[in-house]
């Protein structure tokens, strides 16, 4: 096939991108990261970029040795001495990152927080093709040995507490019958009865997604999620959101008059909607319930999703239902997100408790037993 002669566009060298392309592509793989993604990266890289001024008297510049990276390890994690336990960041550069905002306050990270920083000081090597010090064995054996050492210590990470069926009624019973007790009832029961959506979810949930099938239930599509970033069709993307959870959404529905858009709104004075919920709304949500309904313990919008699978095991619902309504992907996963201990505690209080009622409720559904 000849061809054409009457193109002005100038032809591209096919072993090397144009600068327009290279952006492009930058935008692209930008894009492709989820928000909280970026976030996190980018706080991780200013801390590196302040620690590594302060410890060195000069701006970072990639790549580093991997001596440098050793020293940020043993600057931030604990170890166990004569003299107790001790860290080597100078107390001087200590009170400086937290003075100018980069470190929350004085003292060690946690294991998970400097994990965190080393793995995204790798990545940005990897991206730029460089020499990776992370991948130094001496790195990686450090870091294998600290977390152990945390470990043995009993320094492990701190979960939220979950959010199972008898507290989430206590947040419930605090939403009113005005427009934003209806709201918030509806995000609630949405958020928890749907499978322990996220809050980057529930911010993202939109009109276009639900489809009304019956009076008082619904189906939503979750068509994109921290587990299906490519927006898969899998039958597991329709999440049923019925019984209490699809009442409450309908009562919203119509008290709102909402019928195209974000699906959870900011509820002005007056009674007047404003823009989506972001995120952290939702967060602020959770917790301003937690808070008003009284609850002892640390709880968090992740705790609707911890709360769901403690429940789902707790009411043995089979392992590959309870994937298939919180969307993880392996096993290991969602069990990490059971709270075992409550998980148990209802097992046990169930064996002390042959009641018909009880033997009924044990094997409800927990997303259609809830209240």
């Amino acid at each position: 096939m000849p061809l054409p002669t009457l193109l002005k566009t100038p032809a591209l060298a096919p072993h090397e991108l144009s600068a327009v392309a290279e952006q492009a592509v930058a935008e692209l793989l930008r894009e492709g990261e989820s928000a909280n993604t970026q976030r996190s990266y980018q706080g991780a890289l200013r801390y590196w970029a302040a620690w590594y001024a302060m410890r060195y008297g000069e701006p970072i510049a990639l790549p580093l040795p991997a001596a440098c990276v050793l020293q940020f390890i043993v600057d931030h994690a604990q170890r166990t001495t004569p003299k107790g336990l001790v860290h080597e960041l100078p107390l001087e550069i200590d009170q400086a990152l937290v003075s100018s905002g980069f470190k929350g306050k004085l003292g060690p990270l946690a294991n998970n927080t400097l994990v965190h920083r080393v793995a995204v000081l790798s990545k940005a090597h990897q991206v730029k093709e460089l020499k990776n010090p992370c991948r130094d064995p001496k790195v990686r054996e450090l870091l294998s040995r600290t977390r152990k050492a945390y470990a043995k210590r009993g320094e492990l990470p701190q979960k939220k507490d979950a959010l199972t069926k008898d507290p989430l009624k206590l947040l419930l019973a605090t939403c009113d019958d005005s427009l934003r007790g209806k709201r918030d009832r509806a995000l609630l029961l949405f958020a928890w009865a749907s499978g322990g959506r996220r809050r980057s979810e529930v911010a993202a949930a939109d009109m276009k997604f639900l489809k009304k099938i019956g009076p008082g239930e619904f189906s939503y599509e979750l068509a994109h999620s921290k587990t299906n970033q490519s927006g898969a069709d899998r039958p597991e993307n329709h999440k049923p959101v019925a019984g209490a959870a699809g009442e409450a959404l309908q009562a919203w529905l119509e008290a709102s008059h909402i019928r195209e858009g974000a699906l959870f709104r900011r509820v002005l004075k007056g009674g007047k909607l404003g823009a989506a919920l972001s995120a952290p709304a939702v967060r602020d949500i959770v917790n301003m319930r937690c808070i008003l309904a009284g609850l002892d313990g640390a709880f968090s919008a992740h705790s609707l999703r911890s709360g769901f699978v403690t429940e789902a095991m707790a009411h043995q619902l089979p392992l590959s239902e309870t994937m298939a309504m919180t969307g993880h992907r392996s096993a290991g996963s969602v069990l990490a997100y059971a709270r075992v201990r409550d998980a148990l505690l209802f097992h046990a209080r169930a064996l002390f408790d042959v009641s018909p009622a009880a033997e009924d409720g044990a094997s409800a559904h927990p997303s259609t037993k809830m209240v």
